[in-house]
């Protein structure tokens, strides 16, 4: 039962949260520091969710093959390489550590 009870608490809260942004005047949404805020907003919380996932093990920060292959990642976009060989460049990288034992 504590689960629908979050389910429903959880959906009420999106509803509302979407409700909130509709009644925000747009006036407010054209001001230069909101415009600039919501255009990096996602870019920061993508970049979090990334270190996150990259460097945190339940309760710890660890530094394994996912480092590497987020390295090799950013080495690849450095070097201007198309998004999916970007994306072929950090699995492979990150099988062949763990492969190796790392």
């Amino acid at each position: 039962m504590n689960v629908w009870i979050a389910i429903a608490a959880t959906a009420a809260g999106c509803y509302l949260l979407k409700l909130a942004g509709l009644l925000v005047p747009a006036g407010t949404l054209e001001r230069p520091a909101v415009r600039q805020l919501a255009g990096l907003l996602p870019v920061a919380l993508l970049a979090a969710l990334t270190a996150q996932q990259t460097f945190g093990s339940g309760q710890a920060l660890v530094l394994d093959a996912r480092a590497a292959g987020v390295a090799a990642a950013g080495v690849a976009l450095l070097l201007r390489a198309p998004f999916l060989l970007v994306v072929a460049v950090a699995v492979l990288v990150t099988a062949g550590v763990r492969a190796l034992g790392g």
